[in-house]
């Protein structure tokens, strides 16, 4: 058996809206939204560069039903430039374009390879002796193991499962096609590509276990590097993996300490210095950062008075840095000083009335049920993005600082 190498991918979800982007920056969410396409592009181009045998997708190529014919025509051009250098595409079927979910299709060079739903096969690449074992999603909701109905190892081929799951389990991540570690080592096989999961994970290197995590980040939920593998095979074993950067946008969070900021312009200056390495690393990609500001400050009402102010120059400071690193979001969960909670002398102190005030149980139960109903309203990706109710006591230390802020004159 020669040495050869393949790439191994999973979650493309072509087509993703990301809607709650497009509510706030609908620019900034077309070239996201253009993202996951150039990164699959990106990938059929380094695949047909490198020569590999034959690219590998571990479900979810698309994100949902088609609302027409475009990303399926997308996806057919990309698979038909791996054809025409004689490389084939084998795939399974995931949660997001199971058998049920996508109701439209497009013809695919023969070239590509979809396992079937009503049971697991295999599917061989004679030249090489490579036996590919795989089954798709019937369903969006799948609760068996799936790995249990799996065909033997070939003896004598280089042995690959495919296979969409999330495994032994992962916080942030539906439950499905659930197996074990045990479970995948019993098949005997030499490689499992799965799929599923977000996040780059070696689950195992006897045999290799992978995630190779989704193709483009598509949330500050998805931070840091996103790609494939490129495995590298030699007399039917793995003899290398390499993580192949692909994204063409990238998620990142960073925390600002403000305990030595004594006024807004020290905290802007903090914060553009920590942005300064992401401004660094962008190699031409969108980078879009949620920044944290925290830490016992002095500037803590200045800052939570002109939020939009200090958000304004925030994202100033990080386009002088990179003129793509955008600002997601910013937290301010900074804290005042014991010292800084004065008596103004007045016959009535704001900071002795709103002390304790969040902690107060009828105000708590008011305020829930408030947010909640706005958050009810709010578009369902907005609403997901934006959970006000775990960040209740970050809103209720903000409106405080405002408040005060401004009843004292700590303007920024």
């Amino acid at each position: 058996m020669s040495g050869f190498s393949f790439i191994h991918a999973a979650d493309l979800h072509l087509g993703s809206p990301l809607a709650s982007l497009a509510t706030r920056d609908a620019d900034l969410a077309r070239r996201l939204a253009a993202a996951g396409r150039h990164a699959f592009e990106d990938l059929v181009t380094q695949a047909i560069e490198r020569q590999v045998a034959f690219v590998v997708v571990a479900g979810d190529v698309y994100d949902g039903d088609w609302a027409d014919n475009t990303i399926g025509l997308f996806f057919a051009r990309q698979v038909a430039r791996l054809d025409r250098a004689g490389i084939p595409t084998i795939l399974v079927r995931g949660n997001h374009d199971a058998e049920s979910v996508i109701t439209k299709s497009i013809t695919l060079p023969p070239s590509v390879h979809v396992f079937e739903a009503k049971r697991a096969g295999t599917h061989r690449l004679d030249a090489l002796r490579v036996a590919l074992h795989g089954r798709s999603f019937e369903n969006r909701a799948v609760p068996e193991n799936l790995s249990l109905t799996y065909p033997e190892a070939l003896p004598g081929w280089f042995n690959l499962g495919i296979l969409h799951t999330s495994c032994t389990g992962h916080a942030g991540h539906e439950t499905y096609a659930p197996c074990s570690i045990a479970d995948l080592q019993a098949r005997g096989y030499d490689y499992w590509a799965l799929g599923h999961i977000h996040e780059y994970a070696e689950l195992s290197r006897d045999p290799w276990i992978v995630f190779p995590g989704n193709l483009q980040g598509r949330s500050i939920r998805e931070c840091g590097q996103k790609g494939a593998v490129l495995v590298a095979v030699s007399d039917g074993r793995v003899t290398g993996l390499t993580r192949l950067a692909l994204d063409r946008a990238r998620f990142e969070q960073v925390s600002v300490d403000l305990t030595d900021a004594t006024d807004t312009r020290s905290a802007i200056e903090a914060a553009e210095a920590v942005l300064r390495p992401l401004a660094d690393a962008a190699a031409g990609r969108l980078v879009l950062v949620r920044v944290h500001l925290s830490g016992t400050t002095k500037a803590h009402d200045a800052l939570a008075a002109d939020r939009d102010g200090v958000t304004a120059e925030i994202q100033a400071a990080a386009h002088r840095l990179h003129e793509d690193l955008w600002l997601e979001r910013l937290k301010i969960a900074t804290r005042r000083p014991p010292a800084a909670v004065e008596s103004s002398g007045a016959a009535i102190d704001p900071a002795a009335l709103m002390a304790d005030l969040d902690r107060d149980p009828e105000f708590r139960t008011r305020a829930g049920a408030a947010l909640a109903q706005i958050r009810g309203r709010l578009p369902a990706p907005v609403a997901a993005e934006a959970d006000l109710e775990a960040e209740f006591d970050a809103l209720c230390a903000e409106a405080e600082a405002l408040i005060l802020g401004r009843l004292t004159g700590r303007h920024c």
